[in-house]
């Protein structure tokens, strides 16, 4: 590592202490404004979360450069630097914004550090419960210092799943899942990418499919996911890569249970 998980978690405690939970509740209505659509949201925590931890992040590692989910709204072309050699950070101030906007509990802080185009680093901090969930490359996934591991298989119909998957996007796979639906197990569904991935790595969770692949979304929980003995990748069985995608994104407990299950939802 060429940072200390230590410092960045306490940037990420700090961030969300001082710039996230004075907004929770507090939000008047021109402090929410939309960007793509009526519930894609940003708000002013959101604005003054990423513009701090840009600012600090690039002084804890001098010559790295930064990715916001806000930013890259403003210039699409800022995410041109993913596929760049050098540091890259990758930041989604506050994962579940419309959550967030309408006093919803299930909203998080995703970091990730990016290395030459591989995933180094990656933090997912829940400022309403104290909890950061860290991970690097080759050194395991923890909370709080405590070590993590996905849940294990069970038989399909017990597996607790996301499922985002909409007719939009991806009409064969959305129909496919509304076919098997009766074989399947419980679902969650927080509209909170970072509170999902939490959920996986405590074993709450055994599986998800994510249809909408935005870097800040997914880079650190695939990591993350991988750390705690997970398997990912896209459901055409190409590795996840730290950039804007268009595939649906399949996590599993392990490699076994990854094939069956795209197996199933692409029959």
């Amino acid at each position: 590592m060429t940072v200390s998980v230590t410092q960045v978690t306490a940037l990420l405690e700090e961030a969300g202490k001082n710039h996230v939970l004075p907004w929770f509740r507090e939000l008047k209505a021109h402090e929410i404004q939309t960007k793509s659509g009526p519930d894609d949201l940003v708000t002013v925590a959101d604005l003054a979360c990423e513009a701090f931890l840009s600012e600090r992040l690039q002084m804890l590692l001098p010559e790295s450069r930064v990715v916001g989910e806000e930013a890259a709204a403003r210039d699409h072309s800022t995410l041109d630097v993913l596929e760049q050699h050098g540091h890259v950070w990758i930041i989604d101030p506050v994962d579940g914004t419309h959550n967030f906007a309408h006093g919803k509990n299930e909203f998080a802080i995703i970091l990730a550090l990016v290395k030459d185009g591989e995933m180094e680093a990656g933090w997912i901090h829940v400022p309403l419960e104290g909890k950061t969930i860290t991970a690097f490359r080759g050194g395991g996934s923890f909370c709080n210092e405590v070590r993590l591991r996905v849940a294990s298989p069970r038989p399909l119909a017990e597996m607790r799943a996301v499922l985002y998957v909409g007719p939009k996007r991806f009409p064969d796979l959305y129909a496919r899942v509304r076919e098997v639906r009766p074989e399947l197990g419980p679902r969650s569904f927080s509209r909170s990418a970072g509170i999902e991935y939490v959920r996986l790595v405590e074993g709450h969770v055994h599986y998800a499919i994510f249809t909408r692949q935005l870097p800040w979304d997914h880079a650190a929980g695939t990591l993350i996911h991988r750390e705690a003995g997970g398997y990912a990748a896209y459901l055409d069985g190409a590795p996840y890569l730290p950039v804007e995608e268009t595939k649906p994104l399949l996590l599993a407990p392990d490699r076994a249970t990854w094939n069956m299950l795209a197996e199933l939802f692409l029959a």
